[in-house]
């Protein structure tokens, strides 16, 4: 295929997509609230950002890609993870599920690293929504561990219940969101509208859901400029409840992804709030342009995904940066024991810088862990933040 005939079918895709959101927004009146802006940006079926078979990442933008995640970075993120992994399903799971497969490289890190730990989980059920991702997965899988794959399956849909780990690498923050405004008197819905041929933001009065969830956060208590814009997650903790609720008593869930506890994610000068895009490795604030060519996320409140579980039956069991998390799975050990071998110290040495410097993904990145009874997960004890939330 031609990359004239790509770059055409990707424009067609496009347009398309916003056709479909203009006419959403018509239907509704001449508004929707962000939210489904952002759910239809990203996950319209055959036409969203994470639907609509196009390269999203990598480690360079000039494969095409636009993020990098940390699997991607070194193999040794995802074989520091299965040792908390493994703690877990020694209690009596057999089941991973990792939500957002990535390429792949997370579940073959694991998958091998489990192996050799003499820990494998009899299926490893992968949940996502691109088509494009699956095919990558499943590529890479048969690629470098055939002797596993047939342990790997793809469902659309969760279990209704797991007995094992649920896992979620950036996951939690490509989750549409709600966008409000304070305007000096009161709370705003802020959505989309169209006008001139163009997607603009409008704001609506908040409805009780949403007025409800604001109370529920520190802004409640704030002096706040006017125009102070934030989100909020009620998708993510719906999520984090649905997951929680199919745990078995001797199941976890292990979330690791960028945000901050509630008192951080809503401080008053943090007042444009977190969303942002991603495009060729380049984040922007221009998120109504190219629909569907490009990524949308928000950081996630760490303070709402605790509050969620606890709704649900859970108990946060660890929680802190994720620079504490990988240093407590042993990943320095892991560099000293593997790279050391392989002539890859230098270049895997770099890629733990970044996962571990507060200055990149050290301390911006965060794990939680749930689980449905105390457990002991030595992972957070050097600075478990519970706390925190």
């Amino acid at each position: 295929m031609s990359l004239e005939f790509r770059s055409s079918a990707a424009t067609d895709i496009h347009a398309r997509l916003a056709a479909e959101i203009t006419a959403a927004i018509r239907h509704a009146g001449g508004w929707i609230p962000f939210s489904r802006f952002m759910e239809m940006a990203l996950y319209a079926p055959g036409l969203g950002y994470y639907s609509a078979g196009a390269r999203k990442i990598g480690r360079d933008p000039s494969d095409g890609s636009d993020f990098v995640t940390a699997p991607e970075l070194t193999p040794l993120f995802g074989r520091a993870l299965a040792r908390p992994v493994a703690d877990v399903l020694a209690a009596g799971g057999d089941t991973i599920v990792e939500l957002g497969g990535g390429t792949g490289r997370l579940a073959v890190d694991l998958l091998c690293e489990l192996e050799a730990l003499g820990g494998l989980p009899a299926r490893y059920l992968i949940l996502e929504v691109s088509a494009d991702l699956r095919e990558r997965q499943r590529t890479l899988l048969h690629r470098e561990m055939p002797h596993l794959a047939d342990r790997v399956a793809w469902i659309d849909t969760l279990p209704s219940r797991i007995h094992g780990v649920v896992v979620g690498n950036e996951v939690l923050d490509a989750l549409p969101v709600e966008l409000v405004v304070f305007d000096g008197d009161r709370w705003l819905s802020r959505g989309v509208a169209r006008d001139a041929g163009r997607f603009v933001y409008a704001d609506r009065p908040l409805s009780s859901d949403l007025e409800t969830l604001i109370f529920e956060t520190p802004m409640s208590r704030a002096a706040l400029a006017p125009g102070y814009t934030t989100e909020l997650h009620p998708a993510a903790s719906a999520l984090v409840e649905t997951l929680v609720e199919r745990l078995s008593d001797a199941s976890a869930l292990l979330l690791i992804d960028y945000g901050f506890p509630a008192s951080e994610y809503y401080h008053a000068q943090r007042s444009s709030g977190t969303l942002m895009a991603h495009r060729a490795h380049h984040a922007h604030a221009d998120l109504l342009a190219d629909v569907g060519a490009q990524d949308i996320t928000a950081h996630v409140d760490f303070s709402a995904v605790a509050r969620a579980a606890r709704g649900a039956g859970g108990i946060v069991v660890g929680y802190t940066n994720q620079a504490t998390f990988l240093i407590g799975c042993g990943i320095a050990t892991l560099l000293r024991g593997g790279a050391s071998q392989t002539g890859a110290w230098a270049p895997q040495a770099a890629a733990l810088q970044t996962l571990l410097s507060e200055a990149e993904m050290g301390e911006l990145f965060k794990a939680i862990a749930v689980a449905k009874r105390p457990w002991v997960l030595d992972a957070f004890a050097a600075n478990d933040r519970r706390g925190a939330l």
